[in-house]
């Protein structure tokens, strides 16, 4: 599928809803080349709902930083009892990482924006490309009203950093429509989302919001919003 085909598709799945999409993109792909990344956030437990309930048998990952709250190993293992789903878990390098807290510090991200993303290069984005290159596609749980760095985000789009198509079935969807569906289906999902977290990373680079903030004011919130990505979801437009 080249890049104006999935311009076009995007245009035609922009009204269709999540089921669907994810639908459109086992069949278009086949279920053994796309697959959902979750960071067991609410989003992503949505979709791992779909999912599970689609039984196209679409595949899902996830990144242990080895720095993620305990939380979000409890809900990995609820995920893992109530779906009966294997999750492939990637891990960075261990020689990369000791070289990096070597060099510079186990928390190195709290000194400048360029040693934080060189935190999030190693312990996220390396073990995310070589997963994505098995893969045509790969599912996200991505919003337009997420974050000013995801105002654009499409159903479907190329995804430039990674060589691959990328989607994201809930990029119309607001945080209530997450919830709504979560309690709903009585969806497993993160308890730090009742202490105040809608977004949650790793441990350290992720704190409760206060009320009025955004909703990833939480996430390296000693940054400027521009710079609230983490090199996983780079985007240039098709």
């Amino acid at each position: 599928m080249n890049r104006n085909e999935i311009s076009a598709q995007a245009v035609l799945l922009e009204p269709r809803g999540p089921e669907e999409v994810i639908s459109w993109a086992a069949n278009s792909f086949g279920v053994v080349n796309v697959a959902l990344a979750t960071s067991f956030g609410a989003e992503d437990q949505v979709l791992t709902d779909m999912i599970s309930k689609a039984g196209q048998g679409i595949g899902i990952f996830t990144l242990d930083t080895l720095r993620l709250p305990p939380e979000t190993h409890e809900v990995m293992a609820a995920t893992i009892d109530r779906y009966g789903v294997m999750i492939d878990v990637l891990r960075p390098d261990p020689e990369a990482v000791k070289n990096m807290v070597d060099q510079h510090g186990v928390d190195l991200f709290y000194k400048s924006v360029e040693l934080r993303k060189q935190c999030c290069a190693v312990r996220k984005v390396v073990p995310l490309r070589k997963k994505l290159s098995t893969l045509k596609a790969w599912i996200c749980g991505l919003r337009r009203d997420q974050a000013l760095t995801r105002a654009g985000v499409g159903k479907v789009e190329w995804d430039e950093a990674n060589g691959l198509v990328k989607i994201n079935p809930l990029a119309g969807w607001s945080e209530q429509d997450v919830w709504a569906y979560i309690r709903k289906n009585k969806v497993p999902y993160n308890k730090l989302h009742d202490q105040g977290y809608p977004s949650i990373g790793c441990a350290p680079c992720t704190r409760a919001v206060k009320a009025g903030e955004d909703v990833r004011a939480g996430r390296w919130w000693w940054e400027n919003p521009e710079h609230k990505e983490c090199g996983l979801h780079t985007r240039r437009k098709v």
